[in-house]
């Protein structure tokens, strides 16, 4: 696996290109199936013209919303109106977007790219509807886990409920899968399993949440 700033790229039928983008630094995923040049885009936090010039030599199928804060859709209509293909989102979240989504996605649904099929997992927490996107040993996150610590929580519930997220859903797929989050640089999965031991380990307070550190918290 090759990994940049911006282009990620494993061996056999998946290309990731990752774009750092908008004010606060989202990560937009472009997914492409090297077998047919289909393609995805999971967010869009802005600067439309670097996603689109990124999507050349592709045909774009979807865009795939991984929760509904303005950060991650930013750009949505602009995009929309440019590509003229369905909008995804987890229904919990439909309602925060600008329009009415063309496909409404629920826990174990497949999105089809070519000859990619990227599992739909839902992981409430962050937001209800916060999902990732499961292909072979890859996971494309969202808000839902980052590099030390999960997605930010408004309430001590919503923590308790992003952990049994992390618990069921992202801690029970294989150790190397890894990781790439709603914002800054990848992980994977076992080093993040193995901090989240530790952090289970000591005792807690029941208001805990907002932003959470495996290690210092």
């Amino acid at each position: 696996m090759i990994v940049s700033m911006e282009n990620v790229v494993q061996e056999g039928k998946v290309k990731i290109i990752r774009l750092e983008l908008g004010p606060f630094g989202t990560n937009t995923y472009i997914v492409v199936c090297r077998d047919t040049g289909e393609s995805l885009i999971v967010d869009v936090p802005g600067e439309v013209d670097k996603i689109l010039g990124r999507l050349e030599g592709t045909v774009p199928k979807y865009i795939v919303i991984t929760h509904g804060h303005i950060d991650h859709i930013s750009a949505l209509v602009e995009l929309k109106d440019e590509l003229g293909v369905p909008v995804a989102i987890h229904s919990l979240d439909a309602n925060n977007l600008p329009f009415d989504p063309d496909i409404e996605l629920k826990d174990g649904d497949y999105v089809q790219v070519g000859n990619i099929r990227l599992k739909v997992l839902h992981t409430p927490g962050h937001t209800p509807g916060s999902i990732c996107l499961s292909i072979n040993e890859l996971l494309i996150s969202g808000d839902t886990i980052f590099p030390g610590g999960p997605g930010k929580t408004r309430t001590p519930g919503d923590f308790k409920q992003i952990i049994n997220s992390l618990r069921d859903k992202v801690f029970v797929i294989p150790d190397d899968t890894t990781v790439y989050p709603g914002h800054g640089d990848s992980t994977v999965v076992g080093k993040e399993k193995e901090k989240f031991a530790i952090f289970m380990s000591r005792p807690h307070g029941p208001a805990l949440h907002g932003d959470v550190l495996w290690l210092s918290s």
